[in-house]
């Protein structure tokens, strides 16, 4: 992946972790009960969701930097860290959201969140391995 895709992808992640994270402050228990969502699941859901948001755009900002580092030449080839990023972007905040809005039984995507993660903590071990090496 580029640097210049890397910038581009992590802003577009930004500008969709700002949309949803603006619907979860303004749309999310409509939509709930629109849903026919268990009113009493309703707070617990809306932090399922703030937790998505907050790891999608730290991630989304973060792949920003590493296209960032690749443009000002920095050595080092940021990709692989970017990519597992996205990954766990995909996996931790994707299972977290479709819980959000899902019914119950969509919680089972709970065992999808921890690999979400990992992808996230590879991401960053193959940032901090390429800052070394360079």
């Amino acid at each position: 992946m580029s640097p210049k895709t890397m910038i581009a992808l992590g802003a577009l992640l930004a500008g969709l972790g700002v949309a949803i994270g603006a619907f979860g402050a303004h749309g999310l228990e409509n939509m709930l009960a629109k849903l026919g969502r268990a009113e009493d699941t309703f707070a617990k859901r809306a932090a399922w969701l703030e937790t998505g948001v907050k790891y999608h755009l730290y991630h989304a900002l973060a792949i920003v930097v590493l296209g960032g580092l690749g443009l000002s030449g920095a050595r080092g080839n940021y990709a692989g860290g970017a990519l597992a990023l996205l990954v766990g972007i995909a996996l931790f905040s994707g299972s977290l959201y479709a819980m959000t809005l899902g019914p119950d039984a969509w919680r089972k995507l709970g065992m999808v969140t921890p690999l979400g993660g990992l992808a996230l903590l590879i991401g960053w071990a193959l940032v901090a391995w390429q800052a070394l090496r360079s």
